[in-house]
């Protein structure tokens, strides 16, 4: 089966809009249209700043068109790395933007009639015992934090939320839910565009000159900008080298089955699954009966063999009721992963500023990114510095050997999965 996103075939707005054309000159140049470009053009719009986003592909084209719709607060790496890196009073407020990250989602949908499903609720699922005892240690830290209404699930309990034999508890997520990402994202940039905000699709740009203004070259003609964001995330590649090195794309995949009567009674409150493996399972329901489930993960970024029937396998293995059921789509893309899975932001100089590697929370926190993007341009920079401090390395050995240094790392982790 050839890879076909089914967020594409059920896109509400048009994905292209025209390339460059000739030479431009703007305040603030944005590469990337996905989620943290499309939402930093926004709020700059808003604020009165001639906006420029150059786009390769097109609208959503990268991981906020592909990933799995989820939308949570919190990081990756967990609370407690937050804490043990920052101190907990930056930890807190980490966690406190975070929770602003979906709300600010959630206004945004409201405030512009987006049609991206939006579903608040989500399940952190236990395969095995030692993970119900990390569900209650995070429901205890969650409580702290003053997050409440973090339910733990088991039993009757469990089954009535979550029909699969395979998980022995959950913990559900009032605040996290899930959408469409690819309606998401393409209506922060129509609402962009509204805003004031030019969005340009089909426009590479090859080179990038800084200087007291940023010039942009692209095939179609150059642009100059008083500021730069670089919001290319997993497929930035090597245009910023000093950026390139603290993150790695890494490959994810997701199947979207046929509509059936069944799906419904699967998850029936329509909450968002995670698992809490290392190279976990994640999956919900779409509007129209379908299952969409993700996993898997390739450190080469090329899709595995025979990646529907395999995908099709995991589904089966939570849930037994999709024993003939059909895969229509099967999709995969990037996502940008740090070392310590939390997300890098920061200044090149005092007119580039970057927002990347959010390792696979990025529905939610990449809005707030580019919010805080724009305040950070404004000169209220505040709240971006404080993600500006969290400690980054680069992935050792080098653009060649930084792969296999990943995939040698996370091997434990493939066994721990296991145990």
């Amino acid at each position: 089966m050839a890879l076909a996103n089914y967020y594409e075939a059920t896109a509400r707005f048009p994905t292209t809009t025209a390339p460059l054309s000739g030479d431009l000159r703007c305040d603030v140049a944005i590469i990337g249209a996905g989620m943290t470009g499309c939402s930093a053009a926004l709020h700059l719009a808003e604020r009165g700043y001639r906006v420029a986003v150059l786009e390769a592909q097109h609208i959503g084209f990268g991981a906020s068109g592909r990933n799995g719709g989820q939308a949570l607060p919190g990081f990756a790496a967990g609370q407690t790395t937050v804490r043990r890196l920052m101190g907990a009073g930056a930890a807190r407020s980490l966690w406190d933007m975070t929770v602003e990250a979906v709300d600010l989602l959630h206004a945004q949908i409201a405030r512009f009639a987006i049609p991206c499903e939006p579903q608040r609720g989500y399940l952190h699922a236990a395969v095995k015992p030692r993970q119900i005892r990390e569900l209650q240690d995070w429901q205890q830290e969650l409580h702290e934090l003053g997050a409440e209404g973090f339910t733990l699930l088991q039993g009757s309990a469990l089954q009535a939320r979550l029909a699969s034999p395979r998980y022995k508890a959950a913990l559900h997520d009032p605040i996290a839910g899930h959408i469409h990402p690819l309606n998401y994202t393409l209506g922060l940039g129509h609402a962009a565009v509204a805003a004031g905000a030019q969005i340009f699709t089909g426009t590479r740009v090859s080179t990038i000159g800084q200087g007291e203004r940023v010039t942009l070259t692209t095939p179609q003609g150059v642009v100059s900008a008083d500021y730069l964001l670089l919001c290319g995330n997993a497929y930035l590649g090597t245009l910023s080298r000093p950026i390139a090195g603290h993150v790695m794309p890494v490959g994810t995949y997701i199947i979207a089955t046929e509509s059936r009567p069944d799906i419904k009674s699967l998850i029936p409150n329509n909450e968002a699954v995670a698992d809490l493996n290392f190279v976990l399972d994640y999956f919900r329901r779409s509007t129209d009966d379908r299952m969409l489930f993700g996993g898997r993960v390739s450190y080469s970024t090329l899709p595995p063999p025979n990646l529907a029937a395999s995908m099709l396998g995991r589904a089966r293995r939570a849930f037994p009721q999709l024993a003939d059921a059909r895969v229509d789509y099967v999709w995969g893309g990037n996502v940008a992963i740090t070392r310590n899975r939390l997300p890098h932001f920061g200044r090149l100089g005092r007119n580039i500023l970057f927002a990347q590697g959010f390792s696979g929370h990025g529905v939610a926190l990449t809005g707030l990114a580019g919010k805080l993007l724009g305040e950070a341009v404004a000169g209220q920079a505040e709240r971006f510095d404080v993600f500006a401090q969290i400690p980054h390395a680069r992935f050792p050995g080098g653009p060649m050997l930084r792969m296999p240094s990943l995939v040698l790392a996370t091997s434990w982790f493939r066994l721990r999965d296991m145990l």
